[in-house]
């Protein structure tokens, strides 16, 4: 492509021109001028869609067009492709009517026109042959048909394409066939100009992208490529499509500039070499025009410098982004020219730039893009959007900055004669004001002229610029670029020798950098606020900055040697010198504090104990200072002692602190702040101390709700408050505040470790609150450590306890225990004592020989003797002595005895209303043995009151004890079970009659032969006795029974211990038998299932009560009636459902009141089984009369009263029946007429031995039916 053909006077002339698409317009003009305004305002009316190629998105457009008369010049050329000037459809007017001047003219120039068109290869045409109606009036003699007009037009010139004749019928009518037609008309105009529209700029984006694809080939010129593709930004733009304009801008910028990235890289391009020529001209921007021709015929001729490029592609994205409302973005595509055309010419190192050039063509720019801004918006949109122009504002005070020191305006003497002349050259490089300027008063070109002509001058206009951009930072929320820039005005305002101007803006930007952590910042304003502080003589403020210097990492070791010897210095002039007295600066200038340890036994102590403090500070001086004392103030809360002591705290015995807390040379007490304190708060009712609410408090809450860009300087508010008057102390405390001090330390940079004696005679619960170094005259604080640093102080009282040995603890032998006594804070004295009440149920073995340990901390110290005094009531035991927090322990051998048994009768009654103390018996419920719990009683030296000991013995044996029967012969069975882990042997195994009144008459000979027994763990041994008597045995027995045991292994005589069980036997005697027998059928030698037999029941009389047996109690007079009443209930049943009981099962028999008598009873039975059958069960009760029953029975008797109660005087002693078939054994009830609350007969069962069943395990064989074929055969 050659655009370059193009002239430049051409090119102004086509600019000059409507930027609308172009149509020829040739034959009639007298017709098309009469149509021309109808037309030109119709077409642009309905919008198009305009599909585009490589699937592009399709657009609506409204298409409009420039109609100029046709001429042959303004045909495409070969090799001529400017869209800006190509014709895009060819239009011939006619309203021929008249075949004779049809033939004559008008078909000669329509075939004239169209040889043009296609020697030039324009396809794009179209014939209009208007129907005016007036014409045809006046000649209707020579007219032909309109149809036959337009027919011939088709006819001769469009063969194929008869669609490109068009009649317009009626143009100058209102009408609606006029309407129609001209509807008809625009539509084909709008179709066929967006088919050529599109077709051309197709094949110019493809020829575009040709060139943009050689751009690798030698002789490819950047300058040429970008005439093409702005011609394609015209066209968009012709169209009034800005946003497809921009975006070939764009293209161009982005391509220029990855061509400028790769010269900086290496890979330089041959035609990058005509953009660094010297640039002779810095005059800024120029938005102000829609298109600048001067910059644009320099870049087609290939003279135009980086920045005339930059200039020319920026106003011409900034005129399409006005276009599209976007004023916004200008300001940021301003910003980031301005810096990115700064860089690129200093990529471009033979480019010549005059000193400050850059400097000038910034301010002009970011003045010409603010005012081309506020021309297009209002005052209320340009206070909304402060936010986008701000950064232009701070920018240009930049440069116009960099300019006052160029030329000689900041300094204090003023320019020089080399200053002059270099703002002559720079005046002069800024060329001619601009014709649009020039009657504008606040032009960019008169500002700098202005501030470049004086110092007063440009002081007004430097301040103007910095006030009001710190004004718009800080209505966006930008406070960080406002203090930015307010501190380059501080150094504004030092250089120009105002230090009271400066100190406040300087002190705003170290707060904010401080806060936010910005370490170098900090540093480079600490030493400019120095400087300011020197000039304004304030010597305190002076000593607080050098001290931060000295301290900061940033600088190197001979600026921090210089600060740190200003503030040495001023520490060693005496009071009454110049310096101030008593300086207080913080902690953080100096050291910072990062653990602390305490020792040697942790942090929780007991009152008195020696405890360490160990500081680890970490000094951020360059060289080793030595100070005069380093003190920890110390806040005591007596109330919060630890109760359980040492063991029961949970201090932490080292804390560190993050050195991430604070900054290289940031005050501790401006840091991120402390972490919050958290503890819990508890609200308690004043009258039943219950809790009614909980909660969680912070307890440094003032340190942390708080602004931390206004914290105020450290002070000496705390316990560590300067004295003046004291002229020897140098830290005088707070009255009564605890304090730990340590003088004469050398602090050597890097971490050092500082011990303290911390105070322990109180006690209470100690606080770190502050530290505090003292160098001479200048104190330096820590007001607040954190996290919070704590040491218990406790006063125990003496606790004596006892654990035994070995678990468990058991009764019947010795067991050891161990006596623990916690000294605490009480000494133990040479005589003191421990006086034990001894108890019978558990006396103390004497043992000689004892010794106890005294130990310290786990410790063993030392062994002592201990002296163990017994008496019938008090045991001494004499303590050896013992200091304080020591731990005495010793060991006792104790006996608790077995308890034999209820040591009490029955009647015997307590005298004061209080039952003796003996130890009692209960299960427990983690072992199978039985426990007992004994108390003992302790008196202490330390105390008034008696302490009392709880020791817990288990029983070794469970005892158990039955009678035996075998007719009137009496057998006592004794089981003793093993219920511990260990094995025992029994011996001397005894049982005898107890009481005062023994028999001698009975005996009860053993029937064990072994005289020692093995018991083992969880087994048993039974021992068995027959109790015989000359005379009728009793009716009760009371026994003893005693053994000797010991462990397994220990069978010497001296090991074995007694061992007892008291029990009594009720109910000796056997005083019923009975005996059962079965009848077969008559014929039968045998019973059979499903037949009546017999069974005939004798209840025989045995004995009586023995004479001279004791007077019955009152719960037995019962009993004793009912015997003597000789009335007795028996009854049948069978709950194996082996028999169904037929006829009457159970009733009342009548005893001779003396000698013995039998009574026989028949009874039918049915057996319902086949086999050996047990004989139904027989059961004799005892029946107690109404009149005896006066005496409240329990639930089980007065149930069988109920049953009974029709059986009282109403049934005949030997009719008595229940007189139904009962099978299986069941008894109907017959208490549904009983009345409650009446007296009634009751039913009590006989004891174990007192009836004795003959037939108990009898069996009687059962043969099955005759007529039965199968056997069934029930065996038990």
């Amino acid at each position: 492509m050659d655009s370059g053909q193009e002239k430049p006077a051409a090119a102004a002339a086509i600019y000059a021109m409507e930027n609308k698409p172009i149509v020829t317009c040739a034959g009639d003009q007298a017709l098309f001028t009469s149509l021309y305004t109808a037309l030109a305002q119709q077409l642009p009316r309905e919008p198009m869609e305009w599909r585009r190629t490589y699937g592009r998105a399709p657009k609506m457009i409204h298409l409009e067009a420039n109609f100029v008369q046709f001429k042959e010049e303004l045909l495409p050329k070969d090799g001529t492709k400017a869209l800006l000037t190509f014709p895009f459809l060819h239009i011939y007017w006619t309203d021929c009517c008249d075949a004779e001047a049809y033939r004559g003219s008008v078909k000669e120039d329509v075939s004239r026109w169209q040889s043009s068109l296609r020697a030039h290869g324009s396809a794009d045409w179209l014939i209009i042959v208007v129907d005016g109606g007036d014409a045809r009036k006046k000649n209707k003699g020579n007219i032909l048909p309109r149809s036959s007009i337009v027919d011939k037009i088709r006819g001769d010139f469009c063969n194929k394409q008869n669609d490109r004749c068009v009649v317009l019928s009626e143009p100058l009518k209102d009408s609606s066939r006029s309407q129609e037609s001209w509807n008809s008309l625009l539509l084909k105009l709008r179709t066929l100009l967006l088919m050529s529209f599109t077709k051309n700029l197709g094949r110019f984006e493809d020829d575009m992208r040709t060139l943009r694809e050689k751009r690798t080939q030698p002789g490819w010129s950047f300058c040429q490529y970008f005439m093409v593709q702005e011609e394609l930004a015209f066209v968009f733009e012709m169209l009034q499509q800005f946003e497809d304009a921009l975006v070939q801008y764009d293209e161009l910028d982005a391509l220029f500039t990855q061509y400028v990235l790769n010269f900086g890289a290496g890979d330089a391009a041959k035609w990058l070499g005509s953009f660094c020529s010297p640039v002779l001209n810095w005059s800024g921007l120029l938005l102000r025009r829609p298109i600048d021709m001067e910059k644009r015929d320099s870049i087609q001729r290939g003279s135009a410098s980086l920045l005339d490029l930059r200039s020319y592609l920026f106003s011409r994205q900034c005129t399409l982004l006005i276009f599209l409302q976007r004023p916004w973005e200008v300001t940021q595509r301003a910003l980031e020219l301005l810096h990115n055309c700064v860089q690129e010419l200093r990529l471009l190192e033979q480019v010549s730039v005059l000193r400050g050039a850059l400097d000038c063509w910034v301010f002009l720019s970011c003045l010409e893009v603010l005012h081309r801004i506020e021309s297009c918006c209002d005052r209320a949109q340009l206070a909304a959007n402060a936010s986008h122009t701000v950064g232009l504002w701070a920018y240009a005070a930049d440069k116009l900055k960099a300019l006052g020191h160029l030329c000689g305006l900041v300094s204090r003497k003023g320019p020089t004669s080399e200053d002059l002349n270099r703002t002559v050259d720079l005046l002069a490089g800024l060329g001619d004001e601009r014709p649009e300027t020039v009657n504008s008063l606040q032009s960019p070109y008169k500002k700098l002229k202005e501030a470049l002509s004086s110092v007063e001058a440009f002081e007004r206009h430097y301040l103007e610029l910095c006030q009001a951009a710190m004004e718009m930072y800080r209505a966006v929320g930008r406070l960080r670029s406002a203090r930015l820039l307010g501190k380059s005005l501080a150094e504004f305002y030092m250089s120009k020798g105002e230090p009271e101007r400066a100190e406040a803006l300087l002190a705003e930007a170290l707060r904010s950098y401080v806060c936010e952590g910005w370490t170098f910042p900090v540093t480079h304003t600490r030493k400019q606020m120095g400087e300011c502080q020197k000039l304004l003589r304030r010597s305190a403020d002076s000593l607080r900055t050098s001290a931060l210097l000295a301290g900061d990492g940033n600088l190197s070791a001979e600026e921090r040697m210089r600060f740190c010897r200003a503030v040495l210095d001023y520490a060693g002039q005496p009071a009454d010198g110049g310096g101030d007295p008593y300086a207080t600066l913080d902690m953080g200038v100096l050291a910072q504090l990062t653990r602390i340890r305490f020792g040697p036994d942790g942090a929780c102590v007991h009152s008195g104990a020696a405890l360490r403090v160990e500081l680890t500070l970490r000094c951020l001086m360059p060289i080793a200072v030595r100070v005069d004392e380093l003190a920890v103030g110390v806040h005591l809360d007596a109330e919060r002692v630890s109760k359980g002591g040492a063991r029961g705290a949970a201090l932490p015995v080292t804390v560190d602190f993050e050195a991430a807390d604070t900054a290289p040379g940031r005050p501790s007490s401006l840091s991120a702040g402390p972490p919050p304190e958290m503890d819990e708060a508890h609200d308690r009712s004043p009258s039943d101390d219950s809790l009614s609410s909980a909660g969680v408090v912070c307890r440094n809450a003032h340190l942390l709700v708080r602004r931390h860009d206004s914290v105020s300087p450290p002070d000496a508010s705390g316990p560590l408050a300067r004295n003046g008057a004291s002229g020897t102390t140098p830290a005088a405390l707070k009255e009564g505040a605890p304090v730990l001090r340590a003088s004469g330390i050398t602090l050597e940079p890097g971490d050092n470790s500082v011990v303290l004696a911390a105070a322990s005679n109180e006690a209470g619960a100690y606080t770190l609150r502050q530290l505090c170094v003292t160098l001479a005259n200048v104190n330096f604080v820590l007001p607040h450590i954190y996290p919070s640093v704590q040491y218990h102080v406790y006063s125990q009282e003496p606790q004596l306890s006892v654990r035994p040995l070995s678990e468990p603890l058991l009764a019947g032998l010795p067991q050891r225990v161990k006596f623990t006594l916690l000294t605490g804070h009480y000494a133990v004295r040479k005589g003191d004592a421990l006086q034990l009440s001894n108890s019978d149920s558990m006396p103390v073995l004497a043992h000689v020989g004892c010794t106890a340990r005294i130990a310290n901390n786990g410790g063993a110290v030392a062994e002592s003797a201990l002296s163990v005094q017994s008496s019938d009531k008090v045991t001494s035991i004499g303590l050896p002595p013992t200091p304080p927090y020591h731990t005495l322990e010793f060991h006792l051998e104790v006996l608790c005895l077995i308890p034999p048994g209820p040591e009490r009768l029955p009647d015997e009654r307590l005298t004061n209303g209080e039952a003796p103390r003996r130890p009692r018996s209960y299960s427990h419920p983690d072992t199978a043995m039985a426990a007992i719990d004994q108390r003992m009683s302790i008196d202490c030296p330390w105390s008034i009151y008696s302490t009392l000991l709880s020791l817990t013995f288990h029983i070794p044996f469970k005892t158990e004890h039955s009678l035996l029967s075998a007719g009137n012969r009496k057998y006592i069975q004794v089981c003793v079970h093993n219920v511990s882990d260990c094995d025992f042997t029994l011996a001397h195994v005894k049982l005898a009659e107890k009481g005062p009144r023994r028999r001698a008459s009975l005996e009860m000979p053993c029937l064990n032969a072994c005289a020692r027994q093995l018991l083992c763990s969880k087994q048993s041994v039974y021992f068995l006795w027959e109790a015989t008597c000359k005379e009728a045995l009793p009716s009760s027995l009371e026994c003893v029974f005693s053994a000797s045991f010991c462990p397994r292994g220990r069978c010497e005589d001296a090991a074995f211990e007694p061992f007892h069980y008291h029990f009594l036997v009720d109910n000796v005697p056997t005083l019923y038998s009975v005996r059962a027998d079965m009848v077969p059928p008559a014929g039968e030698r045998h019973c059979r299932s499903g037949s009546l037999c017999g069974l005939e029941v004798v209840i025989e009389r045995a004995a009586r009560p023995a004479d001279g047996e004791p007077a019955a109690a009152d719960d037995d007079k019962t009993e004793a009636e009912g015997l003597g009443s000789g009335k007795v209930m028996y009854e049948v049943a069978d709950s194996s459902s082996n028999w169904a009981v037929c006829g009457r099962s159970s009733g009342l028999v009548s005893m001779q009141s003396s000698g013995s008598w039998a009574h026989k009873v028949h009874i039918e039975v049915m057996p319902l089984f086949a086999g050996h059958l047990p004989f139904p069960k027989i059961k004799v009760l005892k029946y107690l009369p109404h009149n005896a029953s006066s005496v409240q029975a329990d639930a089980d008797s007065q149930v069988e009263n109920d049953s009974l109660s029709l059986l009282d005087k109403t049934l005949d002693d030997a009719a008595a029946d229940t007189a139904s078939v009962r099978s299986r054994g069941s008894v109907q009830s017959l208490g549904e007429q009983q009345h409650r609350g009446v007296a009634l007969p009751r039913l009590d069962p006989f004891g174990p031995g007192q009836v004795f069943n003959h037939s108990h395990a009898r069996q009687v064989l059962v043969l099955p039916a005759a007529d039965e074929h199968i056997v069934e055969v029930h065996a038990t």
